[in-house]
């Protein structure tokens, strides 16, 4: 889940190149839209850390895919510098909210195994990162940016898989204590 949050989350600094095209955007606007997206992805990710640090949300795997799915989704149709800002603050508030209890999970996962877990989360993670770029190239940049909706299909198929995690982890937070 790791591996395709970010997958989807490095979709948007491979578009900005359609973007910079299709809406005429200048390098100062292209900054605001990285501005934006890791404002919402980093700033309120401690934040949502601290809420889940006193009460573990195990269902905020799939909320936080839900917003990631809601903001690629209105991506592929924003026609506005504006709709572009809200898009990528969307998505970007759906991995503040699926990082700190993805990592969470990890952890009660790993059966003791503490390091190998969150080493094996990263991987997932980097990988992702490095995978969303290349699908963009294959999928965006030949067919234009209604094709980013394509990606929406890994975000819907993420949201079923995490709720049959998030209903296993919520059966386990007891092993958190």
């Amino acid at each position: 889940s790791h591996m395709f949050n970010d997958t989807l989350q490095s979709i948007i600094p491979a578009m900005y190149p359609l973007l910079r095209d299709s809406l005429l955007l200048n390098f100062t606007q292209i900054g605001l839209i990285t501005l934006v997206f890791q404002m919402s992805s980093s700033l309120f990710q401690p934040i949502v850390g601290l809420i889940t640090d006193k009460r573990p949300q195990p269902y905020s795997l799939p909320v936080g895919m839900t917003f990631t799915m809601i903001g690629i989704l209105s991506l592929s149709f924003a026609s506005s510098f504006t709709l572009v800002l809200i898009s990528v603050f969307l998505t970007g508030i759906g991995s503040s909210i699926f990082h700190p209890e993805a990592s969470r999970l990890a952890y009660l996962a790993s059966g003791g195994k503490h390091g190998l877990a969150q080493s094996l989360f990263q991987v997932g993670g980097n990988f992702g990162g490095s995978l969303g770029p290349l699908l963009a190239a294959l999928i965006i940049a030949p067919y234009g940016q209604r094709y980013v909706s394509v990606f929406s299909i890994i975000a819907l198929v993420c949201i079923l898989i995490m709720l049959i995690i998030s209903k296993w982890y919520k059966a386990n937070l007891y092993r958190l204590r």
